[in-house]
C-alpha cells in the first residue's frame, strides 16, 4: 500500500491487473484455510465477532514466552517473545461467537526453553458472552494468571483487549476496512464495481452532490444495503463465491477473510489444543515425518499419537497426557496381530502379575516419593486446591491415588430430583442410545455383548437393547466413583478376569475384548424412575482392587460415593433399560463423532423417559470441571 499505480490505462484487450487482482493472487498463494472458518452460522445464534488481542504479560522470571488462545475446537498462538519477564505480543485474533456455542476462552502462557515441548506456566479464562453485557469504553483488562495445578496460586498477570462486535457493527466495520485500503480512483472503482450498482449507491451516499462521500456515511450506506440484498457476489480477497452463503455467513466470511488477507491478524491458527500449538521444532519435524499426528474422533484412540477429549464445561479440546513409551507399548500389544499372539500366550498372566507387584509397591511408604513427580507430569490436570487433605498427609502413593475431595467441589445436578441421572465419575465419557451404536462407533472388540459384560444371569432382555454409558478414568483423575441414580442396591456380583488397559487404544482394538474379559463387579440398582440400572466397575492394568463403601441392600442417593479404584486406569459402565433414559444431546453428539467428553461427578447425564409432563430443563453449562 502507498505505492503509485503503474497502470497506464483501461485497455480492453490486455487489461492491467487491478490492485485487488494482484492482492488476491498473492494471498491465495500463501493462504492456508483455517479449520472451522466455513462453518455455517444460524443468524439467530450469531452473537458477534470477538476481537481478542493478547497485549503483554508480567511473569515471575525471565524466559522467551508464548501465549495460546483456545476456544472450542480451535487454538491460536502468538509469536515467541524476547527473553524477558515482561513479554509483549500485541497479537490479535477475531473469532465468530455463537450464543449456544463455545464462549469460554482459555489463554495459556508457556515458557519456551525446551527443544521438543514447552512448559505451561499459567492460564486464565474469559467468558466472551459476559463481555457482551459490559458497557465500557475501555476494553483493556488485566487478568491474573493461575498456576496450572492450583487456582489459589497466581504466577503472573496478562493484559488483553477484548471486544465483541454486534452483527450490524460487524457489517459496518467490514466496509470501513475495505474502504481503508483504497488509494486511487481506479482502485476505488475496481472495488465498488464488486457491489454491482456503483452509480446508484454513490448517488445515495453523496447527499450534497459535490462528488465527495464521507467514509463513515458510505460504510453505513453499504451496510444497510447489504442488509436489504446481497451486494457482493464473490469475496474480494479469496474469490470464494458467496451466492450459497446466507447474509450473516457472507458477512462473517468477508470480515474474517479480509482481516487474514491484509495481515491484520498476527496469531497463527490451525491447532486443536494449546499443547499442540506450543510444541517445539522437534515435534513439528516428527509430525511432518508422520511419526506423530493429531486428530479427533476414533483415530485419536486407535492410531493417532495423542488422545483428544472435549471438556464439557468449556467445550474446549483437551489433550490427554500419557507417556510416549506407554503409548508405543500399548499399541504394540493391542493394535497388532503379534500383540494378539502375546495376549493369547501369556500376556494376561504377565499383566496380572505386574498389577499385583505394582499394587504392593504403591502401598509401601517408599512410594510416597513418587507423588511430586506424578503431580509435575499432570500439573495442569490435577487441581490441588480441590483435594481434601494436603499432600503431606498421604503416606503412600495409593493413599494419594484414592484421595478424597473437599465437600462441595462436585455439586450434584438437580439433587432433589430422582428422575435426573448424573455422571458417576470424573472421567472421559462415551454415551450411546443402544449397544449397536457403541459397537459401530467405539467398541471394536470381536465378541463384546451385554450378555458377556453382565453375565448370563443378569442380562435381562431390557438391558440387551438398552442405553450404554462408559466412564473412563485416567490415572490423573479422582478415582472414587459415585452413584448416578437413587435406588436400592439389589445385588452385586464379582466376575474374575484379566487386567487389560481401558485406554481407547485397547478399547478400539479388534484383537481383544477389554470390557468383557477384564475383572469387574456388576451391581444392579433398582429405581422408581429408571427401572433397573446395571453399574459395572471394571478393573484395568495396575488396578489390583476395587473397593466398595456401599453394600447389597443399601439404599443410595444419586451422588453418594459408591467405591474407589486403587492405582491405575479404570472404567465404570452403566447400562439403562431400553427407553428408560434420554441422555443429554451434547454427550450423544460427541459420542457420534467418537469423541470422549470430559465430565465431572455430579454433572447431568440424562432424564428419565418413564414419567410424562416433566418441566423443561435449562442447559447445564454451569457445571464445572478443570482440564
Amino acid at each position: 500500500m502507498g505505492n503509485e499505480s503503474s497502470r497506464g490505462g483501461s485497455g480492453v484487450d490486455v487489461p492491467e491487473p487491478s490492485f485487488f487482482s494482484r492482492f488476491r493472487r498473492r494471498f491465495l498463494r500463501r493462504r492456508s484455510p483455517s479449520p472451522g472458518s466455513l462453518n455455517v452460522t444460524v443468524a439467530e445464534d450469531f452473537a458477534g465477532i470477538a476481537r481478542i488481542e493478547l497485549i503483554s504479560a508480567e511473569m515471575q522470571f525471565k524466559d522467551r514466552w508464548l501465549a495460546c488462545l483456545s476456544l472450542g475446537e480451535r487454538t491460536y498462538k502468538t509469536v515467541i517473545s524476547d527473553h524477558t519477564d515482561k513479554p509483549v505480543w500485541k497479537s490479535e485474533k477475531k473469532i465468530v461467537l455463537e450464543k449456544h456455542g463455545p464462549h469460554i476462552a482459555r489463554i495459556s502462557v508457556f515458557e519456551t526453553n525446551r527443544l521438543s515441548k514447552n512448559n505451561l506456566v499459567g492460564y486464565c479464562e474469559i467468558d466472551l458472552l459476559e463481555v457482551l453485557t459490559q458497557d465500557s469504553e475501555d476494553n483493556i483488562e488485566v487478568l491474573d494468571l493461575f498456576d496450572a495445578s492450583s487456582s489459589d496460586k497466581i504466577v503472573g498477570s496478562l493484559t488483553i483487549s477484548c471486544y465483541v462486535e454486534d452483527p450490524i457493527e460487524t457489517e459496518k466495520s467490514f466496509v470501513r476496512r475495505v474502504l481503508a485500503v483504497v488509494l486511487s480512483y481506479s482502485e476505488f472503482s475496481d472495488l465498488i464495481n464488486a457491489f454491482g450498482k456503483p452509480k446508484e449507491l454513490f448517488k445515495q451516499a453523496d447527499k450534497n452532490g459535490d462528488g465527495v462521500v464521507d467514509m463513515d456515511e458510505l460504510a453505513i450506506l453499504l451496510a444497510v444495503q447489504q442488509e436489504k440484498e446481497s451486494l457482493i457476489s464473490s469475496c474480494p480477497v479469496c474469490g470464494e463465491a458467496l451466492e450459497n452463503f446466507t447474509k450473516i455467513n457472507a458477512v462473517i466470511h468477508l470480515t474474517l477473510c479480509f482481516d487474514e488477507g491484509t495481515g491484520n491478524q498476527i496469531m497463527t491458527g490451525g491447532f486443536l489444543t494449546d499443547r499442540q500449538a506450543s510444541y517445539g521444532w522437534m515435534f513439528k519435524l516428527s509430525e511432518w515425518a508422520h511419526f506423530y499426528s493429531y486428530d479427533i474422533g476414533l483415530n485419536s484412540g486407535s492410531s493417532a499419537s495423542h488422545i483428544l477429549v472435549i471438556d464439557r464445561r468449556s467445550k474446549r479440546l483437551v489433550e490427554e497426557l500419557i507417556d510416549g513409551k506407554i503409548v508405543m507399548s500399548m499399541r504394540a500389544i493391542y493394535q497388532s496381530k503379534i500383540g494378539l499372539i502375546l495376549i493369547d500366550t501369556g500376556a494376561k498372566e504377565i499383566l496380572q502379575s505386574l498389577s499385583e507387584k505394582q499394587g504392593r509397591k504403591m502401598n509401601s511408604s517408599e512410594s510416597a516419593k513418587d507423588i511430586p513427580k506424578f503431580l509435575e507430569f499432570f500439573k495442569d490436570q490435577i487441581k490441588l486446591d480441590e483435594i481434601k487433605y494436603p499432600i503431606e498427609h498421604f503416606k503412600t502413593f495409593n493413599e494419594f491415588f484414592i484421595r478424597e475431595l473437599k465437600p462441595g467441589v462436585r455439586p450434584i445436578a438437580y439433587e432433589e430430583r430422582n428422575d435426573i441421572a448424573v455422571c458417576a465419575a470424573d472421567s472421559r465419557l462415551m454415551a450411546f442410545k443402544s449397544v449397536d451404536d457403541s459397537l459401530r462407533l467405539w467398541i471394536k472388540g470381536r465378541k463384546f455383548s451385554i450378555q458377556g459384560l453382565l453375565g448370563v444371569d443378569l442380562s435381562s432382555e431390557a438391558f440387551l437393547h438398552g442405553s450404554l454409558v462408559i466412564f473412563r478414568l485416567a490415572p490423573q483423575d479422582y478415582h472414587r466413583f459415585h452413584v448416578p441414580v437413587s435406588g436400592a442396591i439389589e445385588s452385586s456380583h464379582e466376575i474374575p478376569g484379566c487386567l487389560y488397559t481401558v485406554n481407547p487404544i485397547a478399547v478400539n482394538s479388534k484383537y481383544c475384548n477389554v470390557f468383557t474379559e477384564n475383572k469387574r463387579v456388576v451391581s444392579i440398582i433398582s429405581t422408581s424412575e429408571f427401572g433397573k440400572v446395571a453399574f459395572v466397575s471394571i478393573g484395568a492394568t495396575m488396578v489390583g482392587s476395587i473397593t466398595f463403601v456401599k453394600k447389597q441392600g443399601d439404599y443410595v442417593h444419586k451422588g453418594d460415593e459408591f467405591g474407589y479404584f486403587s492405582f491405575g486406569g479404570s472404567t465404570v459402565i452403566c447400562i439403562f433399560e431400553k427407553d428408560a433414559i434420554k441422555i443429554d444431546d451434547d454427550l450423544l453428539t460427541n459420542s457420534e463423532r467418537s469423541l470422549e467428553t470430559l465430565v465431572a461427578v455430579g454433572m447431568k447425564l440424562g432424564i428419565s423417559t418413564r414419567k410424562q409432563g416433566q418441566e423443561e430443563l435449562p442447559s447445564l453449562e454451569k457445571c464445572s470441571i478443570d482440564a
